[in-house]
């Protein structure tokens, strides 16, 4: 039965396929006739001889429709470039490519609106990408305005104290983005801040792009009784209205493409190889008086880091914790003779990286971990199991070695990323830059064509000055 099935699925997928080509050589031509947005739906069904409903099941919005055809075109372009023979496009293509380059040009100062509730002085490695690339933004010469969780009233969240939840965020936020007027907006969490730009872009019809820098559902699902299936269901929902979902590695693009993502792109990550590197002769040991080999740990002490793979190895030497977290009283007390250092950050986590024989992640719901690279920039190898981030940054490096399997095998990478050299190490890293990562963030994103931009902002505004005239009428 399965077999006779196979090839009506693969012809269901091959037809597939070209009418999605079909829509996306449609939706060229148009570009080519008229303005960016003139472009309808029903027009673009004309052109490519199909129904209007078949275009909205294979790009549901505006923003969808153009984040594939700018990705069509960068394959074509590519394709073009190493010789493959693909389908030819029209003729019109090179001036469509030209102002596709315009609109996606990364130096082209913009007006960038990020929406976050990760932000300083949280400590963790989204904080420290978003404040490095808003960093590597305004260098490039664009203005960036951030919301984040400081600017408001906030409270704890529950199990984890260290994080701060704003509260009474709707408003507030929506003034931020009249006053703001952005060009390009991108909402980095999922929490009150992110829902509530989430609302204004979706009831506004404002394109924005979202990224994926933690695995919600899992981190849900270790903490609370609830099914891996409620998280992916409300990430998806959050997530779905966004022109582009970015994230860090090609395991966790397809690891999402399997629970029903869609618009995907990759988004690199970088490391300071300025503030991460090697120790020199002549500065201090962090671990003097521990026995050596030292294995370190460095991040939040909670239960989705799966620490605990990591503190009850058998293993020569010492082990050694950096990092706060609501775990951190309870581990302290099951494993005296671990090394829990606390939270540290600036030179001296710098020179606890440096000085560390092996660097060690446990976790497997991270989707990418920057402490990876960190350590590595330290000419420190790293152990890991093969989960996202890992599996995409240690394999055919030299700089690291990853375990068996997500649950067997990390004693046995630890011991042989002893035998690694450590200048392999530090020079695999330094192919990581945060300048291409924050040009990779201006690539993904959708900015509102100018035109159509500068109507929007002068309507809403004399929207503004209409309502605050009615209670004087009145």
């Amino acid at each position: 039965m399965t077999a006779s099935k196979a090839p009506h699925s693969r012809a269901r997928d091959r037809q597939r396929e070209e009418t999605r080509e079909q829509i996306l050589r449609a939706v060229a031509r148009q570009l080519e006739a008229g303005q960016m947005d003139d472009l309808g739906f029903a027009d673009v069904a004309k052109e490519a001889g199909v129904g209007e409903r078949t275009v909205y099941r294979h790009f549901p919005t505006k923003e969808a429709l153009l984040g594939a055809f700018w990705s069509w075109m960068q394959a074509q372009a590519q394709a073009q470039a190493q010789g493959v023979e693909r389908p030819r496009p029209p003729p019109a293509m090179p001036r469509i490519r030209e102002t596709i380059k315009a609109v996606r040009d990364t130096h082209r100062p913009m007006r960038i609106l990020l929406a976050t509730d990760a932000w300083e002085p949280q400590v963790n490695g989204v904080v420290r990408t978003l404040t490095r690339v808003v960093k590597e933004l305004r260098d490039m010469g664009h203005t960036v305005e951030v919301i984040s969780p400081n600017q408001f009233k906030t409270f704890p969240l529950p199990t984890y104290a260290e994080i701060k939840v704003a509260i009474g965020v709707y408003e507030p936020v929506q003034e931020r983005f009249k006053g703001f007027e952005p060009e390009a907006i991108h909402i980095a969490t999922e929490g009150p801040i992110g829902l509530a730009a989430r609302r204004i872009c979706v009831e506004w019809k404002l394109p924005f792009t979202t990224s994926y820098h933690t695995r919600f559902p899992e981190y849900v699902s270790a903490r609370l009784p609830l099914p891996l299936a409620a998280g992916y269901a409300y990430m998806k929902w959050f997530h779905k209205p966004s022109g582009r979902l970015m994230v860090a590695t090609p395991t966790m693009r397809d690891e999402l493409s399997q629970h029903g993502f869609r618009n995907i792109s990759s988004w690199s990550r970088g490391v300071d190889t300025e503030v991460f590197r090697p120790r020199k002769d002549d500065e201090a040991d962090a671990f003097e008086g521990l026995a050596r080999p030292v294995y370190l740990y460095v991040g939040r002490v909670a239960v989705e880091k799966n620490i605990e793979a990591f503190l009850g190895l058998d293993l020569p030497g010492t082990k050694v914790v950096v990092g706060p977290g609501p775990q951190l009283d309870e581990l302290r007390a099951k494993y005296p003779e671990v090394a829990f250092r606390g939270a540290k950050s600036g030179q001296e986590l710098s020179a606890h990286f440096s000085c560390a024989d092996v660097f060690v992640f446990p976790s497997l719901t991270d989707t990418f971990g920057l402490v990876i690279l960190e350590a590595m920039a330290s000419g420190t190898p790293v152990a890991a199991y093969p989960a996202p981030g890992p599996i995409d940054i240690i394999p055919n490096s030299g700089a690291g070695v990853l375990a068996a399997s997500a649950t067997e095998g990390l004693r046995e990478a630890c011991l042989e990323a002893l035998k690694l050299d450590r200048r392999g190490v530090r020079a695999f890293a330094e192919g990581f830059s945060w300048r291409a990562c924050a040009e990779d963030f201006v690539r993904n994103l959708q900015p509102y064509p100018e035109p159509e931009k500068t109507r929007f902002w002068r309507r809403l505004r004399r929207l503004a000055r209409v309502r605050r005239r009615r209670p004087e009428a009145a």
